[in-house]
């Protein structure tokens, strides 16, 4: 069995506020077996001298697209697809050298993506995938223009594209969610509200009956997990609250009311907040349409305020970028973004044990401890006194480690 130890560690293990000097970790196969202030004796282990640099769990994106390869996702279905999975590989392995050691992604990836991964045909971000979007008529992942004439396009006999699946009605949501979980999906995605990249729902626009929501958590749940669902109003979210969803992506236009109700029910929200800075910034370069980018203006002007909010009413908050494209190498931004709001110590922890939390993985993922799985990276300076050292394309994380594999080692 593999076996590594990393020694001198000054050591974040993703929970506590208070840091381990001198720390010595001993892992074997994928797990961390040890964890010592002191010295550990372990016959033939790789040793590694962390140097008393800051070491810490991987970090994990809890919204991501690996197939995103252009931001105007209603073209991807025009891309061959095995092009796709290049743009895929390309995105996986450069957040894996950014320190995302998972990602969960909110729509297009599937099991065949995640094997690869696992057996590192691509080394990149370890998957937990939704499968396809579940999507009404005209929804958020329904990419027909307005006059485009005819069904969408058509997969396994549902309507479906890279993203999404396209189902109405109890019986074919139903059907829809269960081919989804058929397929090893970790959680199942819907979409609840109009959304940016979508051509002909407006933001402020309810998709799904409270019966369709319904029937999907039913079928989450008979699985022992959950749905995440895209939703931006305070309606689309209070409402996918109250019907059984456990995480409400983007949440911009969110209130204290409904952040409140998200708060006593258990709910998590999950901001994005990278992504309407980068579209802004580079949508209209890399071809975003109009219309998308006359709906991007609305969100993007109450982002922060959305955090402000989450954070007074108590509610829980996870870490997703939402990138798209060429963006994707803006991924640790979103750590300084959401820092006018937030401390460092509540980033490490959202992007590392709670988003473990919110994805049913905890103590296996986002944590050092005896038993978890060995992510760790280590780190050049302290993000807890200066979230730079996060930024970039991992140029300040010397080591990445995921599953007990080292991936990068720029230590010796």
């Amino acid at each position: 069995m593999n076996k590594v130890l990393i020694e001198n560690c000054l050591l974040f293990n993703g929970i506590s506020d208070s840091l381990q000097e001198g720390v010595s970790l001993l892992i074997e196969g994928e797990r961390i077996k040890e964890i010592s202030e002191g010295r550990i004796s372990a016959d033939e282990a790789h040793v590694v001298d962390a140097k008393g640099r800051f070491v810490m769990p991987g970090l994990i994106d809890a919204h991501f697209h690996a197939l995103a390869a252009d931001p105007d996702i209603g073209r991807l279905d025009k891309m061959p697809r095995y092009l796709l999975a290049q743009h895929a590989r390309k995105n996986l392995e450069g957040s894996l050298m950014r320190g995302f050691t998972s990602v969960r992604d909110a729509g297009g990836a599937d099991y065949g993506l995640a094997l690869a991964v696992k057996s590192r045909l691509i080394e990149g971000s370890r998957v937990f995938y939704s499968g396809k979007a579940l999507s009404q008529t005209g929804g958020h992942a329904d990419f027909r223009t307005v006059g485009e004439e005819g069904p969408p396009l058509c997969f396994c006999g549902q309507s479906s594209n890279v993203f999404g699946v396209v189902a109405d009605g109890v019986t074919e949501v139903r059907k829809a969610a269960r081919d989804q979980l058929r397929t090893g999906a970790t959680q199942v995605k819907i979409m609840a509200s109009g959304g940016v990249a979508s051509p002909t729902d407006p933001i402020w626009n309810l998709q799904y009956s409270e019966e369709e929501i319904r029937a999907v958590v039913w079928e989450a749940a008979s699985w022992r997990t959950y749905v995440m669902a895209h939703a931006y109003t305070p309606e689309a979210i209070y409402r996918c609250v109250e019907y059984g969803v456990k995480t409400v992506e983007h949440v911009n236009l969110i209130d204290e009311e409904t952040a409140r109700f998200c708060t006593e029910q258990g709910a998590w929200a999950v901001p994005t907040l990278v992504t309407y800075e980068a579209l802004e910034n580079d949508g209209p370069e890399l071809g975003l349409p109009q219309v998308s980018l006359d709906k991007l203006r609305h969100v993007r002007e109450v982002g922060l305020r959305s955090l402000e909010i989450l954070k007074a009413a108590g509610t829980q908050i996870g870490f997703g970028t939402d990138l798209l494209g060429e963006m994707h190498r803006y991924q640790s931004r979103e750590f300084l973004i959401r820092s006018e709001v937030l401390s460092p110590l509540e980033l490490l922890r959202s992007a590392t044990s709670e988003n473990a939390r919110m994805m049913n993985v905890e103590g296996e993922f986002g944590v050092i401890a005896e038993g978890a799985i060995a992510d760790i990276i280590v780190v050049d300076g302290n993000p807890l006194e200066d979230l730079g050292v996060l930024q970039g394309q991992g140029e300040m994380i010397p080591l990445i480690m995921k599953d007990g594999e080292i991936y990068k080692n720029a230590l010796a």
